[in-house]
């Protein structure tokens, strides 16, 4: 099966190729090989790509920057979604998107269904929805949320770095949702590419923090593992104390049961896979 991935270099777009199963014929691009805002020129990528699989894990994700720069995020997020779905349609392949918790309005209080009612509150969020808007029956949506990567740019190393230089870190404690180890997602997404999934799924690591607490965590877990010096103070504050132009989901949970249940797989706790990846980091150096 002839896949090609989009946003190559990025945190999923990495652990899509590192997990690569035999069976699929990888080629992955990204901003120097094909602009998505040129739907003339992705069109051309794509008809000599000839993929029977696109897996999309190309994004505009500058959720704050999307407040004055929408139209750049709807070209990325949504308008090459577009291109791909239309180009995959002439040749009959299919498309595997990747979307993102800020769909959701985050006023539910229980995790979010894949079929649950969508209300995006930032610039990111609706042109991400727009996006998925454009899928296909035949095609798969697979929404995430809290990614992060050994040596990618997240806030598990946004955290690192900022607790060997600070004594003190004030962290959002009301904002509630899973982080989302970037390999385990890649590897639901093989293994959903596999079973020839369509529709809507999710995935995210197994339980609920916010991010306060998984601050919190990655002091504990970096510190056994050398990575910072010492466990700094970090205090808890809220959405409030750290304004920002783009509205964040103040609860955001994924309710990922219909993929566990399709794949036959257990679900992770979010601080195993932490902890996995603080492994891989350390060894980065």
């Amino acid at each position: 099966m002839r896949v090609l991935i989009t946003g190559a270099n990025g945190q999923l777009g990495g652990a899509l190729q590192r997990t690569a199963p035999d069976w699929a014929d990888i080629n992955a691009i990204d901003v120097e090989d094909v602009d998505l805002t040129d739907s003339a020129m992705l069109t051309a990528r794509l008809v000599v790509e000839a993929p029977d699989v696109i897996i999309n894990a190309a994004a505009y994700t500058a959720v704050d920057k999307a407040e004055s720069d929408e139209d750049t995020a709807r070209a990325i997020n949504s308008a090459a979604v577009a291109t791909m779905v239309e180009a995959m349609a002439a040749s009959g392949g299919r498309v595997v998107h990747v979307s993102t918790d800020y769909v959701f309005d985050g006023a539910s209080a229980q995790p979010y269904t894949p079929l649950a009612e969508r209300n995006p509150q930032s610039a990111y969020g609706r042109t991400k929805a727009e996006g998925e808007d454009h899928l296909r029956a035949c095609d798969l949506l697979v929404r995430t949320a809290w990614v992060y990567e050994a040596g990618g740019a997240n806030f598990v190393r946004t955290m690192i770095r900022l607790m060997n230089e600070r004594e003190e870190l004030g962290v959002v404690a009301d904002q509630v949702g899973s982080p989302t180890w970037a390999t385990g997602l890649a590897r639901t997404i093989w293994a959903l590419v596999e079973k020839g999934a369509t529709g809507t799924f999710h995935h995210s690591d197994d339980g609920a923090t916010s991010w306060h607490e998984f601050a919190v965590a990655i002091a504990e877990e970096a510190y056994a593992l050398g990575l910072v010096k010492r466990i700094p103070r970090i205090k808890a504050i809220t959405t409030a104390d750290y304004p920002t132009p783009a509205r964040r989901p103040a609860y955001s949970l994924l309710d990922c049961s219909t993929t566990r249940d399709l794949l036959g797989d257990q679900p992770v706790p979010w601080r195993t896979n932490l902890r996995l990846m603080l492994e891989e980091e350390a060894k980065l150096g």
